[in-house]
């Protein structure tokens, strides 16, 4: 292969579609020539790379000739129509959607956490790779370098999801409802069958037989996956908040054997991806505004479950918050793909 790749973005004009585009750009991949892919609504538009204006293309199924690597941010049933054909051309993708993440033999990849997932696949040698869900990559980016030093039994999760993680037009419904609710006006509600400023509610997604919607059984199923284990004991409830981008996670963690918050902490502060944020004194913990445009994960009120006092096993509850388009999307497929340089 040439030192440069060509590289597809599929959804280029999407708010993740536009993170690949600044994040290939700030870690400079070695890319020679690129191709902005996406529907007939927004082919013809004009998007920067590079500080240098690239036309959208339409996106067919003879997009992706001669294309080393392609990065899907579209639908899942887009990602199920045209991920196979890229790559049968060649094109070894990597999928932001729901499509393939519990398909057998398609890697569900973290790269801090099952970079050895990969093995095998070559760029423009084919191949599909699936990132998972926003909400399961930022809980396992800092709980994971604990889970390898003290195994985590059960795991308790409450996520508060940011608009950025139901994509641009849920960004912009949330500025617009904030601007007509501060006008004394009603609020237009498109994207969201209820008011999204000023208030939150359950995850927009289908809720199944026992109560639990999709969101939160993305990050159950998704962790056995990516851990290859699914002894460990998962529950998760997911609400959205009005806010713009960056999602929040509070997380309890059972252990098998002791770990403590002196524990933890060093364990936190030495692992890749994780920034602690765990300022008792002044009260300074991990926010959404705080983690919104940054690569990792900021990790705060770390202490020791006192629930758990006196039991044969030990707990730690956690904040953490990361940037759902960055670590949450696009960043974590662009250092999927670095694995594979």
């Amino acid at each position: 292969m040439d030192s440069t790749l060509n590289v597809a973005i599929v959804g280029a004009t999407g708010a993740v579609g536009e993170e690949f585009r600044n994040i290939l750009g700030h870690r400079q991949f070695p890319i020679g020539k690129i191709k902005m892919l996406a529907s007939e609504r927004s082919a013809g538009k004009s998007v920067q790379f590079n500080g240098k204006p690239h036309t959208v293309e339409l996106l067919t199924e003879d997009s992706f000739k001669g294309v080393d690597l392609a990065l899907f941010s579209a639908s899942g049933s887009i990602s199920k129509q045209y991920a196979p054909i890229a790559s049968d051309a060649g094109a070894t993708v990597v999928d932001n959607s729901s499509a393939f993440r519990m398909t057998d033999g398609i890697p569900l990849v973290v790269p801090e956490v099952n970079p050895e997932a990969v093995a095998g696949i070559t760029l423009g040698h084919g191949g599909i790779i699936a990132n998972p869900n926003c909400s399961t990559i930022i809980m396992l980016v800092p709980v994971t370098p604990l889970h390898r030093v003290v195994s985590v039994r059960r795991m308790v999760v409450s996520t508060y999801q940011a608009a950025s993680g139901a994509g641009a037009a849920a960004m912009a419904e949330l500025r617009q409802q904030t601007e007509q609710i501060l006008a004394g006006l009603p609020p237009t509600c498109d994207k969201f069958p209820q008011q999204y400023a000023f208030n939150l509610f359950c995850h927009n997604s289908p809720i199944d037989d026992r109560g639990y919607n999709t969101e939160e059984m993305k990050m159950v199923r998704e962790t056995h996956k990516i851990w290859s284990d699914s002894s460990v004991r998962i529950t998760a409830i997911c609400v959205r908040v009005p806010v713009m981008r960056a999602h929040a996670e509070s997380i309890n963690l059972e252990f098998n054997q002791p770990m403590g918050r002196v524990q933890a902490l060093q364990i936190l502060r030495d692992a890749p991806g994780v920034s602690v944020v765990d300022d008792w004194k002044n009260n300074r913990f991990p926010t959404p505004l705080d983690a919104s445009e940054k690569d990792d994960i900021l990790v705060g009120r770390i202490r020791d479950d006192i629930s758990r006092n006196g039991e044969d096993v030990s707990g730690l509850d956690l904040f953490v918050c990361g940037d759902q388009l960055r670590k949450g999307a696009a960043l974590n497929a662009v250092q999927i793909a670095e694995l594979l340089l």
